[in-house]
């Protein structure tokens, strides 16, 4: 099975033609939607923002979901995308230790799983199941089209559960660095599910080591509180660029 969002041309008698987007997606998956609430559901909401408890504090994250822009607001520093550009702004003397540019949107789209995985321009194929503990999750393969987000050569496998279709697990690849094709995987469980708004989103998302490429022990947990998705817009000007903030080209 290999499938790619696409979209077809209507024509309304003998009007100009019409485009409608026609969502099409493989069946394995759209179960996978409907088991979370639904597309039609995560496509009506424009906002979310979540907390991310961290020992230094806080970590609270806002995006907008039709433009993607976004906010981190940590205790000594702030990310933004204003829709164009990165930037990074500090609080006090200390050192931001990552890459804005990588980061600004990374845990947004962990989060917001398996939703994202409906954005345009993706490729579906069927995975090899992912067998943890004797239980099987079938997989389904997602791949990107050349010039898709910042790093169109990553890859993603979601693992759902057989039974209930909520998704269970998540394989990744990191190409921002490389800049090429990987064959190693990473691994999110996602452990914990929350009800916000008429969708299930996650509560608790556990990293684990991978050794020789087999999942091992546990790594670490990240919970996700204070969730927010609503329908409502936010003002935009929580995205903007402060004055004394720095543009992060790379």
């Amino acid at each position: 099975m290999i499938a790619c969002k696409q979209s077809k041309k209507a024509e309304i008698e003998d009007t100009q033609p019409v485009k409608v987007e026609t969502k099409i997606y493989p069946e394995a998956i759209s179960k996978v939607f409907k088991a979370h609430g639904g597309l039609e559901v995560w496509d009506d909401m424009n906002s979310l923002s979540f907390i991310m408890p961290k020992p230094d504090g806080n970590e609270i994250t806002s995006v907008n979901l039709k433009s993607r822009k976004s906010h981190i607001e940590m205790p000594h520093h702030a990310i933004g995308f204003d829709g164009k550009t990165v930037w990074l702004l500090k609080k006090d003397t200390l050192v931001y230790k990552g890459n804005p540019k990588f980061y600004y949107n990374l845990m947004f789209y962990f989060y917001a799983m398996p939703f994202v995985l409906a954005d345009n321009g993706i490729y579906y194929e069927n995975a090899k199941a992912l067998e943890i503990d004797g239980k099987q999750y079938p997989g389904i393969k997602v791949s990107y089209e050349i010039g898709v987000g910042e790093s169109s050569d990553d890859e993603y496998i979601m693992y759902y559960d057989p039974e209930t279709y909520q998704m269970a697990w998540l394989g990744y690849t990191v190409t921002y660095f490389s800049k090429e094709k990987s064959k190693d995987f990473h691994y999110i469980k996602y452990s914990e599910w929350q009800q916000v708004n008429g969708l299930l989103l996650p509560k608790t998302l556990q990293w684990y080591q991978v050794v020789d490429g087999k999942i091992t022990e546990k790594r670490n947990d990240v919970q996700f509180t204070n969730v927010m998705v609503s329908k409502a817009k936010m003002d935009d000007v929580i995205f903007l660029k402060p004055e004394k903030a720095e543009i992060i080209e790379k």
